[in-house]
């Protein structure tokens, strides 16, 4: 049997066997799920894991002395004014809604740490909890807070009160934010689930030259070769 046969069979061989694993890599197999889909579920379940902030900011926030705000908020929509001002009313924050304004004042901290609370609660994925509070979606809840803080921040820039604006786009994107988009997921710490990560990531190493030595051999097979 000359090289190039030989070449040939094993990129066959290789790229077949390829094929039969990525065909099992989306057959439901775990639980109802496929291997991409559990592997990607897990990565989630460290990242959010990891992704923890609210502790950290409410010390932040608790340590930052704040002068009260008087600000009306500019929304998108009239409706989504009006859940604010009773989300707002609810922590004894002046709140008057007019079409998609919404005039609001009170202490900063005390409506930032109001923010920080619902967060926590929702990155627990207890929506119970807030839709008990407030009477509405969990999720639609902290949407209502990322608009009412970034509608805060914008205000409060204009004014040049930074210092503020700063705190309230830190309380938006590390706890409001990320509450919102990990809502669901479990948090996983990685170093319960570190042996099946490294398995996974020594997989992803083995199956990527598995696929690049397949596509090699056949071109071998058939005469291919790369010269300078």
């Amino acid at each position: 049997m000359n090289t190039e046969k030989k070449s040939l069979l094993k990129g066959v061989g290789l790229m077949s066997t390829f094929v039969i694993v990525l065909v099992l890599l989306f057959v439901p197999l775990l639980h109802g799920k496929n291997p991409m889909e559990y592997m990607d579920n897990l990565y989630n379940s460290i990242s959010k894991g990891s992704a923890y902030y609210i502790p950290k900011v409410k010390e932040t926030v608790r340590a930052f002395h704040g002068d009260t705000v008087a600000i009306t908020l500019v929304l998108a929509e009239d409706s989504q004014a009006e859940r604010i001002q009773r989300l707002l009313g609810i922590h004894e924050v002046a709140a008057a809604a007019s079409g998609s304004r919404v005039a609001v004042s009170g202490d900063l901290n005390a409506l930032l740490l109001q923010a920080l609370e619902d967060a926590d609660i929702m990155y627990v994925n207890d929506a119970e909890r807030i839709m008990a509070k407030y009477g509405y979606d969990g999720r639609l809840v902290l949407f209502d807070w990322w608009s009412t803080l970034k509608a805060l921040e914008y205000e409060l820039n204009k004014q040049k009160r930074f210092d503020e604006a700063k705190l309230v786009a830190l309380v938006q994107s590390k706890a409001v934010e990320t509450s919102y988009n990990y809502y669901g997921i479990r948090a996983e710490n990685i170093g319960d689930k570190i042996v099946i990560v490294l398995v996974s990531l020594v997989f992803y190493v083995i199956y990527t030259l598995w696929y690049g030595f397949g596509i090699l051999y056949l071109f071998e097979g058939w005469g291919m070769n790369l010269g300078h």
